[in-house]
């Protein structure tokens, strides 16, 4: 596990992995913002749940893909100014990255609440989210840009178009692809050893999206439905 700052993301593939946690440089600029540096105790947290869950995580993925990259890369964001968040992403050899904010581990109450955010980007990365997201954005721009230029329309209103069709066809998959995650992230979090249902108890205290048109996330009620059926069922 890493923590990284804003001058280091450029260069992410070129780190090696490492089981000690490392701060990158601080920029010599006296106009740079310093890093935002996480708490000892959140910290060892989450040191702590990294050593557990990823080497689960990586079972589920050898077992769930073929010839897929399941050498995952686990990080801390310490990029001044972010906002609370978890994400998963790619560095440029295509290698999986999971990716936590200072400001979210200092969101995260216990363990089980780490350990089911770090399973549900894994499982981002398992399902192969990235790819068929970009997927669905293509073909939502070819369809909005065929019917655009089929009714005649100008150049910009065509382009208008592409990048509507490709937003809502990314929208129109991404509340389904979350919850295909937290269910995959309940096995993989639970599979660790901790309670996913306990670590599911995090949408309780973030904005709920509820049903609003074109919202990127689903119900947290709906979520928590979701980890529950799946923990049952373990």
């Amino acid at each position: 596990m890493r923590l990284i700052t804003l001058a280091a993301l450029a260069g992410l593939a070129s780190l090696a992995a490492c089981v000690e946690v490392t701060v990158a440089p601080q920029s010599t600029s006296p106009a740079a913002p310093a890093p935002q540096t996480p708490s000892s105790s959140a910290l060892a947290s989450f040191r702590a749940v990294a050593a557990r869950v990823e080497p689960v995580a990586e079972a589920e993925c050898r077992s769930r893909t073929r010839g897929g990259n399941c050498d995952f890369d686990i990080i801390i964001d310490t990029r001044p100014d972010l906002p609370a968040n978890a994400y998963q992403t790619l560095d440029r050899y295509g290698r999986p990255v999971l990716a936590f904010t200072t400001a979210m581990l200092g969101d995260l109450r216990n363990e089980d609440e780490i350990a089911f955010v770090l399973s549900h980007e894994a499982a981002h990365h398992i399902e192969g989210h990235i790819p068929r997201s970009q997927q669905n954005a293509m073909l939502g721009a070819l369809v909005a840009t065929g019917l655009a230029a089929a009714a005649g329309a100008e150049a910009n209103t065509i382009r208008a178009a592409q990048d509507l069709g490709a937003q809502a066809a990314v929208l129109n998959f991404s509340r389904g692809y979350e919850l295909d995650a937290d269910r995959l992230g309940t096995v993989i979090a639970k599979r660790a050893g901790y309670d996913p249902v306990n670590g599911a108890a995090f949408f309780t205290r973030i904005p709920d999206p509820r049903n609003r048109f074109l919202a990127s996330h689903p119900p947290n009620g709906e979520r928590i439905t979701a980890v529950r059926n799946v923990a049952r069922g373990l």
